[in-house]
Order: C-alpha cells, then structure tokens, then sequence
C-alpha cells in the first residue's frame, strides 16, 4: 500500500528508507520536491504535499531534527497514515535517542539504523487497526425485548393495584407521623480560623488602619516566619502576581515546546502580520508552518516563548523573501548575448499599477549596465499607450545621447499602433531585435483585468507564442489583499487560456509604490509566498532611478517592528 518511507536529517543525510513491493522508482524526485517547495520555503503548516502521482505526508521532529516522510498513490484512501507516521516518529525516537542526541553528521553517517524489523511490525499493527469491522446485523423482532410484552403489561394503571380497588377514585396520599418538616435550626457561630503555620488564632490580622507613623503591615507575621513565598510575589501593587514572578513567568525552562505553549503567541503574530497588510489566511499559514517547526523543539532554560516565536517567525519571513529561485537579469542577458540573441521580458498586471513607468526604470537601469534595449509597444488597446512608451524612449536617450554610443540610440521603440495582434507585434519585435543585435526586448502589455477572459486569452497567447525569458507581474504594494488576489487569478488565467501542456507562469514580481506604504509591507510576503517567486524589483518614488532590489532583512525588520 505504502510506495515509500524515509526518515533523514534537516541536515540531508538519508538515516533509514523503506520502499514498498514492487515500486521501481526512486523516491528521491517526490523529496527533494518535498523539500524545495514546503520545508526550504517554510510552508509546513500543513504536513501533507502532493507530487504528480503521488501523495506524500510528513512530520518534523524538531528536538532530534529529523523529517519523517511516507509516499503513497493518491488515488488511495489510507486512515491510518497520519497515526502511523506518529507511531513510527516515536519509536524510532526511543530506540536510537542515545545515537540522535549525539547529532553530529559524522555520528549520523557512521551509525547503522536496523530499523526493517519494528517498522514491518508497526505497518502490520496500523494496517490491522484500520480494516473495517462488519457492520452488527440488525436484530429480528422476535430477538427484541419488545416481542416478549403482552397487551396487558403495556397498559398503566394510574394508582396502582390500590386505585382499583377504590374504584378508580384518586388515592389521596397521607403524611405519616415521622414525615413532619424539622425545625430549622439556627447557623452556626462563626468559629475563629486556626492557622496551620502556628502562631495565636486570636491575633488580630486586620492592619488596614495601621498606616502612617505605626506602619507595622505584616512585620509581626514577618518576625514569626508565619509569610508564605505567595505573599511576598503578591506584594506589587495592583493586582496579579508581580516581583520576581512576572519576570520568569514567560520562561520555557529547558522543555519541548508544545502547541499550547506557544497558541497565545502566535495569535498575537497573526494578528500583527495582518495589521501590517499580510493577507489574513496566509498569516494564519506563516503561524501554523512556525508552530509545526518548533513544536517539540528543547528551549534553554532562560528562553521565552515569545522570543522564541518572534524570532522563528522571522527567520521564515526572510526565508519567504528569498526564495528558491533568484532572479539575475544582468547575468541572464549576458548569456542571451553569448547565444547571440536579445533576452526578452514580458510585463503583465492590472490597469494604472505603473507596468509602463517601471518597464522605463528598468530601461534606464540596463542602459547603465551597458545594454541596448528595444521596447516593444503591445498594449494596442489603450489610447495614448504608444505615445507614453515613446515620451520615455526621447528622455531615455536624452540622458545617454547615441553620439555616446557610436550614434545609435540606446533604446528604441517597436509599434505598429493600436488595435493589431499583441502576439504578432511582439514576434516582429523580437525577430527585428535579433536582427539589429538588440540586448533586451521589453513587451508592454495591455493592463487588464484578471476576470477578463478575451484580454487573459490574449496574453496567454502572447506568452505560449514568443516564449519570453522572464514574465513579470507589476502589482501595486498599497493594495494588499486585492493583489494577492490579481496575482493568484493571473496565474491561474495563464495556466487555464495556455496552449502548452505546461504552461507558461509568472516568473517574478515588481512591486510598485513601495514607498508609500511606511512599515505595512505584508504584501511583499503575500505575493512571494502565494506564488514562490521573488520580487525583482521594488518601485520607491517618481524618477528613473527609484528602482530598488528588495532587502529582504530590512522588510522583515519593518514587518516585525511593533
């Protein structure tokens, strides 16, 4: 039933495998996807991924810092995956816990983990467990109770045997003697207290009037060593336990760490990330991923959870923010240019983000590495689309006039006016780049809206057709919420219009207005974690130099600022 199991380190060392009858490939494809998609991009809030045909469940042990992975056909139903993951975790824990504590990679390699045995005997156990008993048959009426009462027996007779014989009349019931209410007695006087550490139970203890020049509170008692360690730690003003108790009560104290432990945390970061405009479910993800990575985890004695939390939380914020695959234009177009043809990116987004003011900052920032650029005019449908894209051409040029170059023009423009094939002036324009020995195409496209199916199928079109080195969505950072929801359906609507078996997505991100929104920069982490692709770049104010690459330290740091 089972095509695999595997446990390995967080380190990547491979300590035991198991590979079910039958099954011929390797396992090594589904975890490494596994790892690259859900634990290197901290999204284990859920432990369940799906690899092509395959489901795959798995559960972190963050004391010993091992992954625990079972692969099975996902057309499968198997209850008792989720249990016997558990049950395995554990018992591999208590077998070999003296070989995991020394945790050194060394140690690990050198160890022979002979696992087969108890793991064959616990899949026996969970596969016993979860077959389904047979349903109990249902009793014939002659079996029931109800077929051995006679007519008579279901008759009730009011009064009983006494009210026949009187004729049905109401028998009227009689207090005996004994049944007299008692008197009520009176409460008994309050007794003095006697007090278990000694001392005189008639000592008067009422000291609220003994302020100012016979300030004696508590001294008396003080003197008789009659004062529990609670009154002392109760002794701040107002009320709740102070002194040294509020300082060590947020202390972990050298144990695991549990769910509970860290729940009022975590609401707290949850809502402090939505504050600061990260989509509400996937702060909710963010916290989930940190509670399963830390749960268990041994905390040092002088620790606080809160600390602890923030800080797991923010290591996986910068994680986020680095994501697997990095985006280096400069070092792309210098391999496009050893191939001998011009790199080509395609910008795409919703309408007034600023897709064509940024595609001219990113002109501008290729002119001053040294490469020519062709700007390919295909937003056919917006009027004045062209002549906005030609305005920057003429200052682009005024700022690095082509006598500088060998009086060819750094940046030209390729148009053929509006209301033509997005997809055709874009194949002309790459093919006319080629030929001039162009260094960088950069497609304009029309804004649209992602519910728009004609203006999506166009793109999608433009996108399967000229096939583009880097697709970038220009998305707006004020917006939040509502780019997250752009970027997901653009996506989505790229993938669905999309004539190719594996369609064509979106490869980056530019976030504009990235100066206007102070320290709410939870967009930056919504639309990287929905999609797990970086932000290239961020637009920070008007002129041609206001591009920036993301600090992803300085955006967590302005994310987690209170």
């Amino acid at each position: 039933m089972l095509d695999f199991f595997t446990i390995f380190s967080k380190g990547g060392i491979v300590l035991w495998c198991f590979q079910g009858a039958g099954v011929t490939e390797s396992f090594t494809g589904p975890v490494n996807a596994l790892i690259r998609s859900v634990i290197l991009q901290e999204r284990s809030g859920n432990n369940s991924f799906t690899h092509e045909a395959l489901s795959l469940k798995y559960k972190l042990d963050n004391e010993f810092e091992l992954i625990f992975v079972v692969g099975f056909q996902k057309i499968l139903t198997l209850t008792y995956v989720d249990k016997f993951i558990d049950d395995v975790q554990l018992h591999f824990r208590d077998r070999y816990k003296n070989e995991l504590e020394q945790k050194g990679a060394l140690k690990m390699l050198t160890n022979n983990f002979e696992f087969d045995d108890d793991f064959q005997i616990l899949l026996r156990e969970a596969e016993e467990s979860s077959k389904v008993r047979s349903p109990a048959l249902m009793r014939t009426f002659k079996e029931s109770g109800k077929s051995q009462k006679t007519v008579k027996s279901m008759i009730e007779i009011k009064g009983g045997d006494k009210g026949k014989e009187q004729g049905g009349k109401k028998n009227k019931s009689t207090k005996k003697e004994g049944d007299k209410s008692p008197k009520p007695q009176k409460p008994k006087e309050k007794q003095m207290r006697v007090w278990v550490l000694g001392g005189s139970s008639t000592k008067n203890l009422d000291y609220s009037e003994r302020n100012g020049d016979n300030t004696t509170n508590g001294s008396d008692l003080i003197q008789e060593g009659q004062v529990d360690v609670v009154c002392i730690l109760y002794s701040k003003k107002g009320s709740g336990f102070g002194g040294m108790f509020g300082m060590l009560k947020g202390l972990v104290g050298s144990k695991s760490l549990t769910r509970e432990d860290m729940e009022s945390v975590l609401e707290k970061m949850r809502d402090h990330l939505i504050a600061k405009n990260v989509a509400a479910d996937i702060a909710s993800q963010l916290c989930d991923s940190v509670a399963k990575k830390l749960e268990g985890k041994v905390m040092g004695t002088f620790t606080t959870v809160a600390s602890t939390v923030k800080q797991a939380l923010q290591d996986s914020l910068v994680q986020i923010l680095q994501p697997k695959r990095r985006v280096d234009i400069l070092r792309d177009v210098m391999e496009a240019q050893s191939q001998r043809r011009p790199f080509v990116i395609t910008f795409c987004g919703v309408n007034g983000v600023g897709k064509s003011t940024n595609l001219a900052k990113i002109s501008f920032w290729l002119i001053e590495n040294g490469f020519t650029v062709l700007i390919a005019a295909c937003d056919t449908f917006r009027a004045g689309a062209v002549e906005q894209l030609r305005t920057h051409q003429r200052r682009l040029n005024s700022l690095h006039p082509p006598e500088q170059h060998g009086g060819r023009p750094v940046v030209q423009l390729y148009e053929k006016g509006y209301g033509k094939d997005a997809a055709g002036i874009a194949m002309e324009a790459i093919a006319y780049a080629r030929n001039q020995a162009f260094d960088v195409v950069l497609v304009d496209t029309a804004g649209r809206m992602q519910d728009n199916a004609p203006l999506m199928t166009a793109l999608a079109k433009l996108i399967a057709v000229n096939m583009p080195d880097l697709v970038l969505f220009v998305g707006e950072a004020l917006v939040g919420n509502e780019a997250v929801d752009q970027l997901v359906k653009f996506n989505q609507a790229l993938a669905d219009h999309s004539m190719s078996d594996k369609p064509r997505l979106i490869d980056g991100i530019v976030l504009t207005k990235f100066d206007t929104i102070d320290d709410k920069v939870g967009a930056a982490i919504s639309m990287t974690y929905i999609t797990g692709q970086p932000i290239v770049f961020v637009g920070t104010g008007q002129t041609y130099n206001d591009l920036r690459s993301l600090n992803a330290r300085a955006v967590v740091g302005a994310l987690m600022k209170a």
